[in-house]
């Protein structure tokens, strides 16, 4: 099962997580666009644009955070972390 995790962070301090659990058979990349528009949809956010950093951080890591530079709407928090928790 792929499971990831999503937070909104501000000051360090968590406002808002949601974990996705997706079980098929549908490719990494796929899973991986799929739950975080869940994760924005549940939040009413607007998809953040993956940068270069994003993508060789989150193929390093399985994580990566979007901040306002991803978004183009100005955002109530400081950025948007997500992780692959399990797979």
């Amino acid at each position: 099962m792929f499971q990831m995790w999503g937070k909104l962070v501000e000051n360090n301090h968590i406002l808002q997580d949601l974990t996705v659990c997706i079980d098929d058979e549908d490719t990494r990349t796929h899973k991986v666009f799929r739950a975080l528009d869940e994760i924005c949809d549940a939040w009413n956010l607007a998809k953040p644009i993956w940068l270069d950093t994003n993508i060789s951080e989150f193929k390093r890591r399985s994580k990566t955070r979007f901040t306002q530079d991803n978004f183009i709407e100005s955002l109530e928090f400081d950025y948007l972390e997500i992780q692959i928790t399990e797979e």
